[in-house]
This record gives C-alpha cells, sequence and structure tokens, in this order.
C-alpha cells in the first residue's frame, strides 16, 4: 500500500518567503547607496528605530504580550547583540571596502557558521555534506578576495573581516536562540531585539558621527524608509510567518537565494561588474551554503 501523497507547500508560505528573499536582497544595493550620504551609524540607527517603531505598533495592534520575565533579560541582551548589534553594524561597515555584491555572498554564509556550531555546542552531527559545504564556501571566499591578485585581495581584507565577523556573530546568536528559546511572541520577540540591537549603534552615531539627516536627499529618505519599513520590518515578519507555514528545509532556500537576489540588485541598479570571477564565487558560496543546509 503505498503511503500518503507529500503536502503540497503552503502557497501563503512560499508568498511570504519570496517577499522576505527580495527585500532582504534588494536592500544591499540600497544600503550601499544610502552610506554615499550618511555614515554608517547613523543609517543602521535612523533605519532600526523605523523598523522598531513599526514593529512595535504591530505588536501593540496584535495585542502581543510585551513584558519580559527577569530572569530572561540577560539572554534577551545577548542575542539582540548578536542578532542585531553585530548583524546590522559590522555588515554595514564592510560595504565601505566591498562592493555590494561582495558584502551579501561574504556575509550570506551564516549557514555554514550555524552548522559548525550547533555541533560544537548542540551537538548536532556534523556529516561529510557540512563538511564539503565549509570547504566550497571558503573556496568561494577566497576567490572573490584574491581572483584580481594579491594587492587587490589585500585591500579588501578588512571589509571580509567584518563581513565574516558579522555573519559568525549571526550564526553564534542563531544557535543560543535555538539552545534556550526566548518564550516571547514572535513579533514581540523582534521589537526587543531590534530595540536593544540598534541602541549601540544609536549612542555610537550620537558619539561619532552624529546625524546629518537635514542634508538628507529625496532619494535618501526614500531608501531609508525602505530598509527601515520594508527590509527591518516587513521582511521580519513575513520570515516569522513564512517559518510557521513551510517547512524549516524549504524556509532555508530564502537564506540561500537573498545573496543572488542582493548580486543581481547590485548589477542592475549599482551598476556593479558580474564577470566569471564574482560568479564562480556566488556559485561556490551558494553551492556551500545549500550543503551545510542539507547536511
Amino acid at each position: 500500500m503505498s503511503g500518503a501523497a507529500p503536502r503540497a507547500p503552503d502557497p501563503a508560505g512560499l508568498a511570504l518567503l519570496l517577499v522576505t528573499t527580495f527585500g532582504w536582497g534588494l536592500n544591499w544595493p540600497a544600503m550601499k547607496l544610502l552610506l554615499e550620504e550618511l555614515p554608517v551609524l547613523t543609517t543602521r540607527a535612523a533605519g532600526g528605530g523605523i523598523g522598531f517603531l513599526m514593529l512595535l505598533g504591530i505588536a501593540l495592534a496584535l495585542r502581543e504580550r510585551l513584558t519580559v520575565p527577569r530572569a530572561l533579560w540577560p539572554r534577551l541582551v545577548l542575542v539582540s547583540l548578536l542578532n542585531v548589534t553585530a548583524w546590522m553594524g559590522l555588515a554595514s561597515f564592510s560595504l565601505l571596502w566591498l562592493s555590494a555584491a561582495e558584502a551579501t555572498i561574504v556575509c550570506y554564509t551564516m549557514p555554514v557558521w550555524a552548522a559548525l556550531m550547533a555541533w560544537a555546542m548542540l551537538g548536532e552531527r556534523l556529516g561529510a555534506a557540512r563538511i564539503a559545504g565549509l570547504v566550497l564556501a571558503l573556496s568561494g571566499l577566497a576567490l572573490l578576495v584574491l581572483g584580481k591578485g594579491v594587492s587587490v585581495g589585500l585591500a579588501k581584507v578588512p571589509g571580509v573581516a567584518l563581513g565574516l565577523g558579522s555573519a559568525i556573530l549571526f550564526s553564534l546568536g542563531t544557535v543560543v536562540t535555538k539552545r534556550r528559546p526566548l518564550g516571547l511572541p514572535p513579533t514581540a520577540a523582534t521589537v526587543w531585539q531590534v530595540g536593544l540591537g540598534i541602541l549601540p549603534l544609536a549612542l555610537g552615531a550620537v558619539v561619532f558621527d552624529p546625524p546629518g539627516l537635514g542634508a538628507l536627499s529625496g532619494r535618501g529618505w526614500a531608501l531609508l524608509a525602505y530598509g527601515g519599513v520594508f527590509a527591518l520590518g516587513l521582511c521580519y515578519l513575513s520570515w516569522f510567518a513564512a517559518l510557521r507555514r513551510l517547512p524549516a528545509s524549504l524556509a532555508s532556500l530564502g537564506t540561500v537565494l537573498t545573496p543572488v537576489v542582493g548580486v543581481a540588485g547590485a548589477a542592475i541598479f549599482l551598476g556593479e561588474p558580474f564577470g566569471w570571477r564574482e560568479g564562480a564565487a556566488l556559485g561556490l558560496t551558494l553551492s556551500g551554503v545549500a550543503l551545510a543546509l542539507r547536511g
């Protein structure tokens, strides 16, 4: 007797995943353009503030519980620093040395690092597929950095280091959350993480590069609104909604496809070159990520 036919993926979940993938991917060229008008800390603090207010309004409209148990605060602060402060800050600074396409490829190696950390911290099996994925991803990074010669590669080292730092710390935050879930409602958890996470960036902006939003162009305001309202606000909500409707293995495709959208967006909107080096680096890195997710 044959088994039941596999259940078709939820169309609403797929649509939400598509929204998330494109929203996050296109935010990379948007950030690169915005950094022409504003310093890094101001850009991230302002966009994060917009996203925080939007998410807070949605949580209140949904009447989600926003209170945090006292014992949870240390862990909530830790994951906020890892998932938001480090990710948003370091990834954005990497754009000062890397093109939008390069930064996207480097930062979205995070599933590889998450697989390694899950093995070390959670005891999850580290099979041959994950090891091969790590090798492929690192090969893609090496090609990206050194493909045009060592001298050019050395000039990109700070950006690659910052991008890898953001990916590794975000992966650590993911594993910490998986090991000990926060236990807060989805939107409320996002509200607190974004709010706590952008606070150090906002303080840094005030001290090191006081906001000059008055001189921001119309295009700059549009990009800032896109990053805060859509990429940080709506896309986080669509991501969590997609996770509730789709199998984790299918939802993880959003992580794999996001850098593809980012690289394509950088070529279309910024005119960044996309030759054999960028294509091969993207292919190697995505193959490594896909194997890490499977293994």
